[in-house]
């Protein structure tokens, strides 16, 4: 009976010893993984993304902007923006048009200088470099950070399903919520305010731009994470106010 009962014991052990958490410090030991940010973050590549639409409703309202900012973590573990991808987008057949929607945004979906393209092709000029970036870094998927990043996610999955595309390069469900992080970091949930708090400037002359929403998000994700790989990296400057 004491032989099982410490195979049992040894058993959970080891059980527990197998799923406990495992430290940036360690985690970015292992050299198995191609780049820091693979190893960052458990094999997904966080890619920002900003959708504007013509309503709440994926499967209904129109898509009219995307835009998507890919991320990398440099050789002192800090991470940081690199490209900005963006398209405008031109309404899928059928689709609704919000008016307040339009009039937030302040988008005329047939202004003939948005040179927007349709659905599949817009999606198309976005995906393939997220899919080269998620090859290159060694991550196995890509990962959708953004702010109310279910929002954001929920129109790119429709956009994908309706124009057939098949290899949607970001994870179907999870993602990165900016709103949960700032919240964290700043107590701040929305973007203009959380932007600040971070010690960013914020242009609301130029907000709702899918363009500049997403490089504003990828900023206060990447300050975020940085400062958490910062105190990570010195435990005593959370003590001593530092952080």
């Amino acid at each position: 009976m004491q032989a099982c009962c410490t195979y049992r014991c040894s058993t959970a052990l080891a059980a527990i010893a197998i799923d406990r958490p495992i430290g940036y410090a360690e985690y970015m030991s292992d050299t198995e993984s191609k780049s820091p940010i693979a190893r960052r973050f458990r094999g997904f590549l966080p890619v920002v993304v900003d959708v504007e639409t013509a309503g709440f409703n994926p499967k209904r309202d129109a898509l009219l902007e995307i835009a998507a900012v890919l991320l990398d973590i440099d050789a002192e573990g800090y991470i940081h923006r690199t490209e900005t991808i963006a398209c405008h987008v031109e309404p899928f057949p059928g689709a609704n048009l919000d008016q307040a929607s339009l009039e937030f945004t302040g988008i005329d979906p047939w202004h003939p200088f948005r040179m927007a393209r349709p659905e599949r092709d817009a999606l198309d000029q976005v995906f393939r470099p997220v899919r080269k970036a998620v090859k290159s870094s060694g991550c196995n998927r890509a990962i959708l950070v953004g702010h109310n990043a279910a929002f954001d996610l929920s129109f790119v999955n429709a956009a994908a399903e309706r124009t057939g595309i098949k290899r949607n390069p970001f994870h179907q469900f999870s993602t990165f919520d900016t709103v949960t992080l700032a919240a964290l970091a700043y107590g701040q949930t929305v973007l203009a305010r959380a932007v600040q708090a971070a010690g960013m400037d914020w242009d609301s002359d130029k907000a709702h731009s899918a363009v500049y929403d997403t490089e504003r998000t990828a900023d206060l994700f990447c300050a975020i994470v940085n400062r958490w790989h910062e105190t990570s990296n010195n435990p005593g400057a959370v003590s001593s106010g530092v952080i």
